[in-house]
């Protein structure tokens, strides 16, 4: 691949990145409102689910655009949601880092 190759890949990465970065941003709003709800035990069965496809699109997406770390997060969170739990305030505190991890890797992605 030469250099102008590479050079449009690049751009049309970019490009591509511009245009799925607000649904990337719902996604991880959902993340971080399940969270929330999940500290306060009213994260209801819809919800869970929500934030466990959420958590399973963003898996795939991130690692399309170079972000191995944010597949590394989402599908950890994927894994969390895919679970039964109660209320737990160590789960509730890591879903809610997580989830703002995801936001800073979102949010500083050039």
């Amino acid at each position: 691949m030469d250099r102008n190759e590479q050079q449009e890949i690049s751009v049309a990465l970019n490009l591509l990145w511009k245009q799925f970065l607000p649904r990337m941003e719902e996604r991880v709003a959902v993340l971080e409102e399940a969270a929330a709800a999940f500290a306060t035990n009213r994260l209801s069965d819809a919800a869970h689910h929500t934030a466990s496809a959420a958590a399973h699109k963003l898996a795939g997406s991130l690692g399309s655009f170079g972000l191995t770390r944010g597949t590394v997060l989402a599908r950890e969170l994927e894994f969390l949601y895919s679970q039964e739990n109660g209320p737990d305030p160590e789960m509730s505190t890591k879903l809610a880092s997580l989830a703002a991890q995801l936001r800073s890797l979102i949010t500083n992605h050039k």
